[in-house]
Parts: C-alpha cells; sequence; structure tokens
C-alpha cells in the first residue's frame, strides 16, 4: 500500500459531492481518480477546499489551509501551479492537468515546472499537442479520464428510443450555436424530434456564479424555443443522467477549444448513444468515425448526420450496439493503474 496524497485549489467540494449534485468535469475526474487508487488499496489524503475533515469510501478529505504533508510514495497536484510549492519529499510528483496547457507557458508555471520537474498528465494526444516540447516538465503521459461505472452497465435497447436528442455540457461551449442549428434546419425536418439541454450554473459552483451574466442568455434563449422542442432541464446529478441517457436518441455537442477530454460524449457513448459533433480539439477521440457516431466538419454536415440519426431506426441500432461494445472498457481502475505506473510500481502494460 502506496501513502499517495492529492491536492486541489478550485471550487470547493468533498468525495460526497458527485453523490450530491452536478459537479464539472475535472472535479469529477479528481474525485473519480481518489476513490479508484483507494480502492485499489493505497491510502489517499486529499487536501483541497473542503469545509471540513471526513473520510469517505476510504479517502481521506481534509481542508488544504489545515497543512499539506511533506512527504508521499505520490504526490498529485491537480492543475494549480501554487500547488507545486506542496509535499517537497514525495517520491514521485504528478501535475494533472484538465485544460489546453498554453496556460503553463507563463512564467510563474515554467519556473516553477522547471524547479519541481513533475510528470505533467494530459487527457489524450490533442491534449498534448497543446504542450510544446521545449515547455518545461519532467516527462509526459497520457491517461485518458475513466468513464463511472454507472455509465458502463446500460442495456440494448429493445427498440429505438423517440427522436429525443441530448445536450448535456457548459452552455457556454456553443449551446447557442447548437440552438441554431437546431431550429433552423434540424427540427424542421424532424417535426418530432426534441432536444433536452441539461445544462445550467450550479455545476461550476463559484466559477458558475462568476459567468452567469454569460450564461443566462443562452439559457434563456433556450427556454424561449419550446414550441420548436428544446426542454430547458438544468442541470442533474449523475444517477439521474444514467436514466435519461439510457432513453436518449443522439447527443449532439459543436465541441469547444477548450475541451481535452469532454466526459459528457465518453458517458453517453458507453451508455449506447451515437453522438454527432464537430472535428475540434478532442472530439474526433471520442467517437469511432462512422461507427459510433461522427465528428463533422462543417454546420450542414453536422445537421444532416443529426437528422439521420433522429430519423433512421436501422442507422441508430446500428450505432447504439457498436457503442456499447466498443466505448466503454476504460474505467477508473484502468485509470488508476496508469497512476501507479507513472510512479513507477507497475510496468507499461503490453499494447
Amino acid at each position: 500500500m502506496a501513502r499517495i496524497v492529492m491536492t486541489d485549489d478550485g471550487i470547493g467540494f468533498d468525495g460526497r459531492t458527485l453523490e450530491e449534485r452536478p459537479l464539472g468535469g475535472a472535479e469529477t475526474s479528481f474525485i473519480e481518480m481518489a476513490n479508484a487508487l483507494a480502492t485499489r488499496g493505497h491510502d489517499v489524503l486529499v487536501c483541497n477546499r473542503c469545509e471540513a475533515e471526513i473520510t469517505h469510501r476510504g479517502v481521506t478529505w481534509r481542508p488544504i489551509d489545515r497543512g499539506v504533508p511533506d512527504g508521499a510514495d505520490l504526490y498529485v497536484a491537480n492543475r494549480g501551479d501554487k500547488l507545486l510549492k506542496y509535499c517537497r519529499q514525495a517520491e514521485r510528483v504528478i501535475f494533472w492537468i484538465h485544460n489546453p496547457a498554453g496556460y503553463l507557458l507563463k512564467a510563474r508555471y515554467q519556473w516553477k515546472l522547471a524547479w519541481r520537474r513533475p510528470v505533467i498528465v494530459f487527457s489524450g494526444a490533442s491534449h498534448a499537442g497543446t504542450y510544446p516540447a521545449w515547455a518545461f516538465a519532467g516527462g509526459r503521459e497520457i491517461v485518458p479520464y475513466g468513464v463511472c461505472v454507472s455509465f458502463r452497465h446500460g442495456r440494448e435497447q429493445a427498440a429505438p428510443p423517440p427522436p429525443r436528442a441530448l445536450f448535456t455540457s457548459n452552455p457556454l461551449r456553443s449551446l447557442d450555436w447548437l440552438l441554431e442549428q437546431w431550429q433552423g434546419r434540424i427540427r424542421p425536418a424532424v417535426p418530432n424530434a426534441e432536444l433536452h439541454v441539461f445544462a445550467g450554473m450550479v455545476t461550476y459552483g463559484t466559477a458558475g456564479a462568476a459567468k452567469a451574466d454569460r450564461m443566462r442568455p443562452v439559457l434563456e434563449r433556450a427556454a424561449a424555443l419550446a414550441k420548436a422542442g428544446v426542454v430547458l432541464r438544468g442541470p442533474v446529478p449523475k444517477a439521474q443522467l444514467v436514466e435519461e441517457l439510457a432513453g436518449a436518441r443522439a447527443l449532439l455537442y459543436r465541441g469547444d477549444v477548450g475541451e481535452t477530454f469532454c466526459s459528457a460524449v465518453a458517458e453517453a457513448q458507453a451508455m449506447g448513444v451515437p453522438a454527432v459533433l464537430q472535428d475540434i480539439a478532442c472530439m474526433g477521440e471520442r467517437v469511432i468515425e462512422g461507427a459510433t457516431g461522427w465528428a463533422v466538419g462543417d454546420e450542414a454536415a453536422f445537421a444532416a448526420r443529426a437528422i439521420a440519426l433522429l430519423s433512421d431506426d436501422t442507422l441508430w441500432r446500428q450505432m447504439h450496439r457498436a457503442a456499447l461494445e466498443r466505448q466503454r472498457g476504460w474505467d477508473w481502475d484502468r485509470a488508476a493503474m496508469e497512476f501507479e505506473r507513472i510512479a513507477g510500481w507497475r510496468e507499461r502494460p503490453a499494447s
């Protein structure tokens, strides 16, 4: 059993938060990794902006202002440069990032990365490509996010669901663009189709509140399109999202240059929901092109693929089955095994 210390200095959350309310992708992944490492038998301590010390699912959560231990077998600093100063006696250090790596080129990051030399962990090939070869690092590794176990047990649907599409991401990530495609191209071709929007400010905590003025007009526009089949649902906990995905026909999402993995698409694919995306950033990594969905090049192609999925039962069945068979093999246990490998505790599996 190894001693693992993980730190985060973003919004406040602890191990229970994921079970109580919607949460952003980076925070969700942080919790899932801590839980997976603890399940694999490690002693895991998380120091972050939680309100009080608790132990949940084998992970100890402690307010970071109460201090971070000086040593550990593995220290995982989550995205913030100030965290690199902690746990200086750790045997191995991972710097886990979740956004495009351009921000690491700032001087305050580069000198800390040059001094500490952590292994930087990216979530995919396109993500790793955002950090130039000349920049400082003690190593570079790709570890995709796992898919939560609750999304990996979907069953094949006996009959195609009604033409209900879902949007489950940040409303600032091109929801306004999707509403334009829906109103102008998709809904006129499939008059009984619905677009259910699971998005809102609460998912992002205080960061969401700070962006409320930008989010509000987009959400208001979605609400105003009720007669065009748009249903504004708001964010929901993961358990309810599993149920919603089980009855969905398609996930529609343009993508965003700030997206480095996109758990929303990964979760939908694991549940057997085909996806229509644009070929932006990591989007092409989340679907098996032509088999479980598409990452297309323009608006017309996006609308055409969405219309096909919402109206062609044979096509939907093929993609539904392919997604179930091919898109839910990577879980958080395997991601945790990759962290163990980076720490030097196991060999790289044979390809």
